[in-house]
């Protein structure tokens, strides 16, 4: 019982000393930033889901939507913009504002 406690406090030592760290160095706790923005003109649903106001449902929505839009011959790139995922069942303005500064549509 004893060594239980004591790990738990060195547990506990170390994730506030990591905490303080990164505090001091100035790095914000509690955000969560995109290490790179999504072209969902090829993301997967699993990457999708990481926007706001995407869950499940709507990431396989587009992915299924950009399927769809490469197999009739429209062109090779369902989404040009922001504007062109409101094109997808469930997705209005609102959503797009929200995503849009997480999203790329540049083919690198």
């Amino acid at each position: 019982m004893l060594a239980f406690i004591v790990a738990a406090a060195m547990a506990v030592a170390l994730c506030l000393c990591f905490t303080l760290t990164r505090v001091a160095a100035g790095d914000p706790i509690g955000t969560v930033e995109l290490e790179r923005r999504i072209n969902p003109n090829f993301a997967p649903p699993e990457s999708l889901t990481r926007l706001p106001g995407v869950g499940r449902t709507r990431a396989q929505a587009i992915v299924t939507y950009r399927e769809d839009f490469q197999r009739s011959g429209k062109g090779d790139l369902a989404f040009q913009n922001c504007a062109d995922l409101q094109n997808v069942k469930g997705i209005g303005p609102g959503v797009t504002d929200d995503m849009c500064q997480y999203l790329k549509f540049n083919v690198e």
